[in-house]
This record gives C-alpha cells, structure tokens and sequence, in this order.
C-alpha cells in the first residue's frame, strides 16, 4: 500500500440526526414537540488518529452527538437560529475542532415546503 503523506484534516459528518424538541413561538409549537433534523459537518487535524490508529487519539464524534441529543431532545426553543447556534457550540467547545457547521431543519414548519432550515458556521 503506497503511504499517503501531507494534511490529514480530516472532515467528519453527523448526518439526519432526527430529535424532537419543543421549538417555535406558536401556542400549538410552545405545547407539541416537533421533529428536527441535525446535520453537523467539522474538521480536525486526524494525523495523530491516522498515525497511532488508537481510538484515544481521534475526534470522539459519538460523545458530540451525545452531548447533542442531551441538550435538544424534548428541550425547548423559541427560535431556529438559538437552537442552531446551541448546537454549533457544543461542537466547537472540542478544542481539535477547527470549523463547523450546523444546519438544523424543522420538517413542515412551512406550508408547502418540506423543511426550513437555519445554517451556521464557526472556525477558530
């Protein structure tokens, strides 16, 4: 196997992690919980994880989306935009996070339309 040598920045995906939360300002939505769907996208540097192949030198994505599920599943949220900010914090809290993005949809919060979603990103 020819060695692959340069950036190891490797770009880790949480896809359709699908909660429920209360989340909107309508009495119906302050009162019924409603689905939302996480999507989280980050880097880090993985040459440590590359080079030891050790579980405790990589990114631990499954504590992340623990944390995730902790704090939205049946919380509540007035807005999309608070919710998506919550959740990019608690992933760029990791320190080997170097950029995120969270995109949080709210499946038929629109007539018509399947989702709306709320999109942020972080780097330090």
């Amino acid at each position: 196997m020819t060695d692959v040598h340069g950036n190891h920045l490797a770009k880790v995906r949480i896809k359709d992690l699908l909660l429920r939360a209360y989340i909107g300002i309508k009495e119906e939505e302050i009162n019924n919980q409603q689905d939302v769907l996480i999507n989280v996208a980050l880097t880090y540097d993985a040459s440590e994880a590359v080079n030891r192949n050790e579980i405790s030198a990589a990114l631990n994505y499954r504590t992340i989306t623990k944390q995730i599920i902790h704090h939205v599943d049946g919380n509540r949220f007035a807005l999309l935009e608070r919710l998506t900010h919550e959740v990019l914090t608690i992933v760029m809290e990791h320190e080997a996070v170097t950029w995120a993005e969270v995109e949080i949809d709210k499946p038929h919060a629109l007539r018509y339309a399947e989702s709306v979603s709320v999109c942020l990103q972080a780097h330090r």
